[in-house]
């Protein structure tokens, strides 16, 4: 699955560059496309993408076997505030909805519906962050970003008075986390596209217990945190 994923990332990078050099993008004298846009005080966008959700699990104490997180791919779609503060230094507000699910499978349980877990997680996710761009060459303009944002779960299971026990896998409404990244502002003739690829590090425990203090699933687990790798295309 793993593989698949690197594959058809390598595709889509490969069509990408294809079409930007057809444009003219990456050319030795491109046509300066946009030579204003940065200049606007404030600017909007939206961004599609794709995500791989994770989670950071750490035990009170050492357990032959670990729980087992299998990621998969899911979507993002949100919109964009741009708010320059400086010629290299903007503010972004990236409110978006992301659908992501992940499986657990817990140790030393012998039916599947002891021991597998979807969870399956829509998010409503606000991050606040810091643009750092580089000088503009031509066309093309590297940025780094990073920042802190808060995070709703819509697929939580906090109200539900049903745990583990009856199969049900239960997570705080809320989370915080930071953010780090990179990403490319490529200048098009009527607009700015710009692909980036984020590390989302949830910083507190999502995990709610189960209500036996002895539970097989949540007793020795100290924290459940987020981790994320987010892949959006923004347009402005």
């Amino acid at each position: 699955m793993k593989m698949k994923k690197v594959i058809l990332l390598i595709v889509l990078s490969l069509s990408f560059f294809g079409w930007a050099q057809s444009k003219n993008i990456f050319g030795k004298d491109p046509i300066h496309n946009l030579e204003n846009f940065d200049k606007d005080r404030l600017y909007w966008g939206y961004f599609l993408g794709f995500n791989s959700y994770d989670f950071k699990i750490d035990y009170k104490s050492v357990v032959p076997k670990d729980v087992l997180v299998e990621s998969t791919t899911g979507f993002n779609v949100g919109l964009v505030a741009d708010l320059r503060l400086h010629e290299f230094i903007n503010i972004r507000f990236e409110p978006g909805l992301y659908y992501t699910q992940r499986n657990l499978t817990f140790p030393n349980f012998t039916s599947e519906l002891d021991y597998y877990r979807e969870v399956k997680s829509t998010y409503l996710h606000f991050p606040f962050l810091l643009k750092f761009s580089a000088l503009r060459t031509g066309n093309v303009r590297p940025y780094l970003v990073g920042g802190f944002s808060t995070t709703l779960n819509l697929g939580s299971n906090s109200t539900s008075k049903d745990d583990n026990l009856q199969q049900r896998f239960r997570m705080v409404p809320w989370s915080t986390n930071y953010e780090i990244g990179f990403g490319i502002d490529l200048y098009f003739e009527y607009f700015k596209f710009s692909p980036s690829i984020r590390g989302v590090f949830g910083m507190k425990d999502e995990l709610i217990r189960d209500a036996d203090p002895n539970s097989p699933w949540t007793s020795n687990i100290e924290s459940m945190k987020t981790r994320a790798v987010l892949i959006n295309f923004t347009f402005h």
